[in-house]
Formats: structure tokens, sequence, C-alpha cells
């Protein structure tokens, strides 16, 4: 399943990318730093929802209390959760 996130507080403004299961692929951030963004778009791809989790949650960019990384763990979490209930 496709889905999109409107991020908050960070650069970026959306994050896409495709569910299947627990499962994520095809991650892409539109705004933000290009560079970095992407890397964690490949990093990621085939990664569970838990395992972005693990290495991701929490990470903050300067003073602000989230980042583009812990945006996409709150985007994941929410979409497998929704697909879930």
């Amino acid at each position: 399943m496709d889905y999109k996130y409107k991020t908050k507080m960070v650069c970026s403004q959306e994050i896409r990318f495709n569910i299947e299961g627990n499962v994520i692929t095809n991650v892409s951030f539109i705004g933000g730093c290009n560079g970095n963004l992407k890397a964690i778009s490949k990093l990621v791809d085939g990664m569970t929802v838990e395992e972005i989790e693990a290495k991701l949650k929490g990470n903050t960019c300067g003073s602000r209390p989230t980042s583009c990384a812990d945006q996409l763990c709150l985007a994941i979490r929410e979409a497998y959760d929704s697909a879930n209930k």
C-alpha cells in the first residue's frame, strides 16, 4: 500500500513510502536535505517497521525535538497501525 505522511517541525514537507505487512520500501522525502534523505531512504529499504524504529526513533535535528528520520518512524508506525486495526 502506498502511503503519504505530512511531516511536522522539519525541513521536509512529506514522506512517501510503500508498506506491505510490516516491510517498508520505496521511501522518498519531499524537501529537506536531499543527499541525507536519499541515503536514509536507501538504507531503510526492505527493513521492517520495528527495525527502522529501533535505529531512528527519537533522533533529533539541531535544537528541534524531532528530525526527518524521527518523522519517518512516526509515519511508518501510523501506516502500520492503521492497516492493522
